[in-house]
């Protein structure tokens, strides 16, 4: 039989194994935001996506192909595409854009579509989905930064 003590362990451990990991910013609300950080960090993921993708066309490209070395580069890619996802939904979407925010419908036009490039670019090796990225994180950076400080 277990102790008191071993009972209470057991369920801080289960509830801490059964919780999903989270990297998300809080939704207290802390009011502590850093909206140019955030719009730095998917410019920096897009940009690791384009090696990821730069990579994996090398090395499928050569005579002999390591595998391994594409699954990793695979893996990064999708990896830093769902970061952009997470940053997008649940730091823009979920905490900072207001329903009555001025060019509401613009502001989450851009975000949908930084979503479904980011989708893409799982899917694919296409570096056009780079370019969209890129261009479309710019408009948003643009419009949203004028009416949020």
């Amino acid at each position: 039989m277990l102790t008191r003590f071993s009972q209470i362990l057991l369920i801080i451990l289960a509830i801490t194994v059964s919780s999903p990991y989270v990297l998300a910013h809080c939704e207290i609300p802390c009011g502590i935001y850093d909206d140019e950080m955030r719009i730095a960090l998917i410019s920096e993921h897009i940009d690791t996506i384009e090696k990821s993708i730069k990579e994996i066309m090398s090395l499928e490209n050569q005579q002999d192909k390591n595998y391994n070395q594409i699954i990793r580069w695979v893996f990064n890619k999708e990896n830093h595409a769902n970061e952009i996802q997470h940053i997008v939904s649940q730091y823009f979407l979920t905490q900072r854009i207001k329903f009555d925010s001025k060019n509401y419908i613009e502001k989450i036009t851009l975000l949908h579509k930084l979503l479904v490039y980011a989708m893409k670019c799982k899917q694919t090796t296409d570096l056009s989905n780079i370019n969209q990225m890129r261009s479309i994180l710019k408009d948003f950076k643009k419009i949203y930064l004028s009416h949020n400080g």
